[in-house]
This record gives C-alpha cells, sequence and structure tokens, in this order.
C-alpha cells in the first residue's frame, strides 16, 4: 500500500474540477484519503476498492468520522472486477503495468468525457489533457524523491467508421466522412459531392470534437452522442449546423 501525499490529493481532484454532481470511483483506494477529500471538501459522492480488508475498514469508519458515509462506501474487492460505469473522476495511484492493465477496461465500461486521473504512471497510448509537475517534500518516504505527476485524461467517443453529414445544401449535397481513431487520436477524410479531401487539426476531447478541412478550410465542431454528432462549422463568415450519423456497418 503506497498512499498518494494528503498535499496532492485536493490538487488531482481541483485538476478535475470535481464537484457535487460528480461521482468519484478510486481504484486501490487505501486508506480511503481521495474519496473521503472528493465528498468532504468538493461535495461528491462515490466509493473505493482495495484488497487489503483492514484498510477498507479503517475507511469505512474514517467516513462515518467525517460525517459523509451516506456518500461514500469503501469495498474490499478486486480493483480488476469493480464495475467503474456509475463513475463521472476515476482515480488512481497504481503501478505503471496495472495502469496499463486497466487501458481497455476504462475505455469499455467508463461512459465518454469521464475524467480520469492518474498519479505519477501516465496510460500508455493515451493524450492527457493536461499534466500537473511538482516537486513534494512529503512524496520522499513513499518514493525517495519529491517529483510528482497528475494526467487528467478524458475517456474519448468512438467515432471510428463511416459518418454521412448533413449540411445546408448550399455548402454540400453530399457529405461523407471516414474517420481513424487510435484511442483519443484520429485523423480522417471526407468526400463533399464526390471531392475527396483530408482532414486537419482533428482532435477528439471526450465528446467534444474538431476538424478542419483542408479543401475549402471550413472549420466543424461537434459534440458526438453514441452514432449521431450534432456541431457547427464556419465556412467563410457564415457559422451554420451540421449533424452526422454513423453507418450502422461501422465498427
Amino acid at each position: 500500500y503506497v498512499p498518494s501525499p494528503q498535499s496532492v490529493v485536493a490538487d488531482m481532484l481541483k485538476l478535475a474540477d470535481v464537484g457535487p454532481r460528480d461521482f468519484v470511483i478510486d481504484l486501490g483506494s487505501g486508506d480511503g484519503r481521495i474519496v473521503l477529500t472528493a465528498a468532504k471538501v468538493f461535495g461528491a459522492r462515490g466509493f473505493g476498492v482495495d484488497i487489503k480488508e483492514d484498510l477498507v475498514e479503517a475507511a469505512n469508519q474514517a467516513a462515518v468520522q467525517q460525517g459523509v458515509a451516506d456518500r461514500v462506501k469503501f469495498y474490499a474487492q478486486d480493483l480488476f472486477k469493480t464495475d467503474v460505469s456509475k463513475a463521472t473522476v476515476l482515480t488512481m495511484y497504481l503501478l505503471p503495468d496495472t495502469v496499463n492493465r486497466l487501458r481497455d477496461k476504462l475505455l469499455t465500461e467508463l461512459k465518454p468525457g469521464t475524467r480520469v486521473l492518474s498519479h505519477d504512471y501516465p496510460i500508455t497510448g493515451w493524450m492527457p489533457e493536461t499534466y500537473e509537475h511538482m516537486d513534494l517534500a512529503d512524496k520522499v518516504p513513499i518514493s525517495g524523491v519529491t517529483t510528482t505527476f497528475i494526467y487528467l485524461y478524458l475517456v474519448p467517443a468512438r467515432v471510428a467508421g463511416h459518418w454521412r453529414v448533413k449540411t445546408p445544401s448550399r455548402f454540400a449535397r453530399h457529405m461523407t466522412i471516414d474517420f481513424k481513431q487510435e484511442v483519443n487520436r484520429i485523423s480522417g477524410t471526407a468526400r463533399i459531392d464526390g471531392r475527396k479531401t483530408s482532414l486537419a487539426d482533428a482532435e477528439l476531447h471526450g465528446e467534444r470534437l474538431s476538424f478542419r478541412l483542408r479543401e475549402g478550410n471550413a472549420v466543424f465542431s461537434g459534440t458526438v452522442k453514441g452514432r449521431s454528432i450534432e456541431g457547427l462549422f464556419t465556412a467563410g463568415s457564415k457559422r451554420r449546423h451540421w449533424s452526422a450519423t454513423r453507418s450502422r456497418s461501422a465498427s
């Protein structure tokens, strides 16, 4: 058991903008300090899991003592078998091998836009939204160094595949987009009335999508909701609505 220093816990939760509407799940929760702080200081709800029953018992006792037992709970169970789908924020301070073994689980179970905080160790293949680097004296007893990293990720929506796009007819009568995706990195091509053009500056931040058409320089932004996208695009001086539906044959 290696705890996150108390001095970094609030910074982690602030980085993820945790608030009363959030449900925080901590994998490897130890003495419960992250979920307890999320509830007591930021008004959130949530739970933590750990395989050590004595730590779980102590964390539940602390929840009672701190007056947040109605909003948080701790369980003695395997983090790989824990259903994390309820989380709006997921936190972890785990060894690199464990962090990366969780990648597929996080992508499969967490909703797009869920904030994921990893203390010290990045998730291989994921681009963080942001990260903080701090030097903390109370980290020395834990790791022997003062260096501390906090990585913030957003679970990406699934956009890979073929999309049929609707825009005003004055812009395009027939438009499709084919997206390629590697976690939260995306690229693609568009066909506009038979003309093919590539996408530039394509970005995916949780459910938020943006890109530019190399031909014509139109700039699109939108929100992904399952198999649909709704948003606005700018072409010249005009700002217009666009939408898209993913082909049923897309993966």
